[in-house]
């Protein structure tokens, strides 16, 4: 027989509301029982109940102090490991700034070393701008030097 799916919405009526959290409550216990069963880890259960004056702990009092006290130790100690949401964004704007500048300069020298070997054909500099102009003898220069350099690797 299937079980027909649960509508989540506030039990008004207290004599259901009160037997739903009764067994919810068994059942949550029994996966902490089991997780901590199978996965051999420490857990713990708190359950603060309406219809009780009495906080239930499982799997008792000093369980669950233990568990907590496990909990704040390994916080302090790992503060420094975790990241923030805001400082993680941060980085990885920074990081992607950073990229899209390395991008922009190696794509205005792939341009310039184009419109080098464009103007080396034409042999026509006089409508392009000075700034151009003076980034495409940088360019050159640069590309002199390297050259230069093998052929003196090469010699030796």
């Amino acid at each position: 027989m299937a079980r027909r799916r649960v509508k989540l919405a506030y039990i008004s009526n207290d004599s259901k509301r009160k037997a739903t959290y009764r067994k919810r409550k068994k059942g949550i216990i029994k996966k902490v029982s089991e997780l901590t069963t199978l996965c051999g880890i420490p857990a713990c259960a708190i359950i603060c109940s309406p219809f009780d004056s009495q906080i239930e702990a499982w799997p008792n009092r000093e369980g669950v102090e233990q568990v907590i006290e496990r909990y704040e130790n390994t916080y302090v100690i790992d503060q420094s490991k975790n990241v923030n949401q805001e400082s993680f964004l941060r980085k990885k704007i920074s990081k992607a700034e950073d990229q899209l500048k390395k991008l922009r300069r190696d794509n205005h020298e792939k341009e310039l070393t184009m419109a080098m070997f464009q103007h080396m054909q034409d042999e026509n500099l006089s409508n392009m701008p000075f700034e151009y102009a003076n980034d495409l003898n940088k360019l050159i220069e640069k590309n002199l030097n390297d050259i230069e350099i093998k052929m003196a690797k090469l010699s030796v």
